[in-house]
């Protein structure tokens, strides 16, 4: 099995929103915000290659959009979803899975195309992975989250025949050495891959923990449906990967793709942070 880092770009969140109920004079040391109280994020995804398979987890935001809602996120960067899959000898044709965390726009976007304006899977070869559970919860939106469904994301996947359903059941087993983990404080039913990889175990965030800023357990974003059940979860994955040595893999950080924690008498911290080329 070989990982590699697909970026797709880096975009603008209102850093009060990322950072909930912890002050702008604490959060702002480590992600200092812009005059408008912006802060940059990135959209980082992960491409497994193992056999015959090669497996994409989430893939940004897209470029489908209108240029008054992408306005609204500040896209920059020089990264782009299919100049990093170029980049590893790949394009969207030769991907044979496209793992979706959770349908929010800046995780799913890139999985649709508009073509001659009509909308299309942007991965023709490829199964789109999500849950029965989520699914249902992203096409019939609650009124706070609606605006991060876009049902220009959604429903093509489904019109393909390329959609697959994951059992929702923490553990199950998405392919060797990938097993799934739920987490429903963020949204209902998120998947986070837990992957074997050079005998270490790498967990891919999502957004349980997007950024190193967000180890600490009371900084959890106010864009979580179920702040307390994100506590809770939070909690229980922070000790576990303590215990583990697990690797974290950082969807959201603009500058450390992933890192270590351990155990202060201040609470749990970041390690290490590194590249995942350096392991």
């Amino acid at each position: 099995m070989n990982l590699h880092t697909i970026d797709t770009g880096l975009f603008k969140l209102d850093g009060g929103a990322m950072f909930g109920v912890v002050p702008k004079s604490i959060w702002q040391k480590t992600n200092p915000a812009d005059t408008n109280n912006m802060c940059t994020w990135a959209m980082r995804c992960l491409l497994i290659e193992d056999g015959e398979r090669l497996i994409l987890i989430d893939n940004g935001i897209g470029n489908k959009q209108d240029a008054k809602f992408l306005s609204h996120y500040y896209l920059h960067g020089e990264d782009t979803l299919d100049k990093s899959l170029a980049a590893k000898g790949f394009s969207r044709d030769d991907i044979t899975d496209v793992f979706l965390t959770h349908l929010h726009f800046d995780h799913c976007g890139g999985s649709v195309e508009r073509i001659d304006g009509k909308l299309r899977p942007a991965f023709k070869n490829a199964f789109y992975w999500s849950n029965e559970k989520h699914w249902n919860w992203a096409v019939t939106p609650n009124d706070r989250e609606k605006a991060s469904f876009l049902t220009e994301n959604i429903m093509p996947i489904q019109e393909s025949g390329q959609l697959r359903f994951i059992e929702d059941k923490d553990g199950v087993a998405f392919h060797e050495g990938i097993n799934i983990r739920f987490a429903y404080g963020h949204t209902d039913a998120m998947m986070l891959p837990q992957i074997q990889y050079k005998e270490r175990t790498l967990v891919y965030m999502a957004d349980l923990l997007p950024s190193v800023g967000h180890i600490p357990l009371p900084y959890v974003m106010a864009y979580d449906m179920f702040p307390l059940q994100t506590l809770k979860e939070k909690k229980s994955f922070l000790e576990e990967a303590v215990a583990g040595n697990y690797i974290l893999y950082l969807e959201h950080d603009s500058i450390n793709e992933c890192c270590t924690l351990h155990a202060t008498e201040k609470g749990i911290k970041a390690q290490d942070t590194f590249d995942l080329s350096c392991l």
